[in-house]
Order: C-alpha cells, then sequence, then structure tokens
C-alpha cells in the first residue's frame, strides 16, 4: 500500500476515534446531568471543571453501590414518625432545640438504614447519590443549625431548617411527603 493510502486510512481511523470518544463524554455528561440534576451543576461549580465534577460523581455512584443501605422495618419507620411528631410539635416552644432534635433523627435514621457516618461532606454525599433532589434541603438545614450556634439564626431560619430536614427524613423514610 502506498504511504498515502496508509496515512489517510490511519487519519480516518483517528477521526472515527475521536468522534466515538466525544459522544461516548457527551451521552456521559447527559446521563449524570438528568440524574443528579441541581447537584451535577453545583459540583461542577465546586470542582471548577466538569471533568472533575463528573469524577466526583461517578466516585459518589461507586461508593453508595458498596454501601448496604437497607429500608427499615415497617415498626421501626412507625416510631420515627412518631418521634418526628413529637419534634415537630416542640417547634413552637423551643425552635433551635427541635431543630436540633430534628438533625439527630435525620442522623439515627441514616445510621439504622446503613449509612456511614463520617462528616456531613460525606454523608451529603452519600445521600445525593440516592436523593440529588433533596442533598441541598440537608445542606441549607445544617447551615441553619450552623447559623444557630453562631447567633445568627432566627425563627424563620430554623423554620426553614426544620421543613428541610423533614423532607429528606420522609425520603429516607420512604413515606409520602407530608404538607402540614
Amino acid at each position: 500500500m502506498d504511504t498515502m493510502v496508509v496515512g489517510a486510512i490511519v487519519a480516518a481511523v483517528t477521526v472515527v476515534v475521536l468522534g466515538v470518544l466525544a459522544l461516548m463524554r457527551i451521552r456521559t455528561s447527559r446521563v449524570l446531568h438528568e440524574r443528579f440534576g441541581s447537584e451535577y451543576e453545583r459540583t461542577v461549580h465546586d470542582n471548577g471543571s466538569r471533568r472533575h465534577a463528573e469524577a466526583e460523581l461517578r466516585q459518589r455512584i461507586e461508593r453508595r453501590a458498596s454501601l448496604d443501605i437497607k429500608p427499615l422495618h415497617p415498626a421501626v419507620r412507625e416510631s420515627y414518625l412518631t418521634q418526628w411528631e413529637r419534634t415537630q410539635a416542640r417547634f413552637v416552644d423551643d425552635p433551635a432545640s427541635a431543630l436540633h432534635d430534628a438533625e439527630g433523627l435525620v442522623n439515627r435514621v441514616m445510621r439504622e438504614r446503613g449509612y456511614p457516618m463520617d462528616d456531613f461532606q460525606q454523608r451529603a454525599a452519600d445521600i445525593s447519590v440516592d436523593h440529588p433532589q433533596i442533598v441541598e434541603n440537608y445542606r441549607k438545614a445544617h447551615a441553619a443549625l450552623a447559623a444557630h450556634s453562631r447567633g445568627e439564626a432566627g425563627t424563620e431560619h430554623l423554620r426553614r431548617g426544620m421543613i428541610y430536614f423533614r423532607a429528606l427524613f420522609e425520603k429516607l423514610l420512604e413515606v409520602e411527603p407530608s404538607y402540614t
């Protein structure tokens, strides 16, 4: 074969391979974006790079797959719901304490379901795989507690934190959301 023909074949194969790789990358990005939604955008922003963000999201998926997350027994679920109702009822008289207890309930449910209870950022990353639409609420609820500890959170801030914790709590318990 003539070297020009071989060069043309090599160039054509290279273009095809690069095209396939580009399409695979686009598809992977689309799948991750569809799965994680706004968490995808947040992770891209935090990482400053789509490539690094996507690598982080794939690592989250792999980590989550290695965890043994199990559903709660119905009696345990009911017990947690009762505890939540008591905690929520206390909010009127003692918002900060109720919010602190709400976080404790969320953490206990996470632990019982099998989520590792490393640091908060790792818990949020783990939750983002199963509940990407709720993880930002979890961060905001946690931030409300932190703001309270610094003396920067009013009752409305604590109320929103309680709502945010409730949304995650209901997802973790696998119950229909309440709107009360």
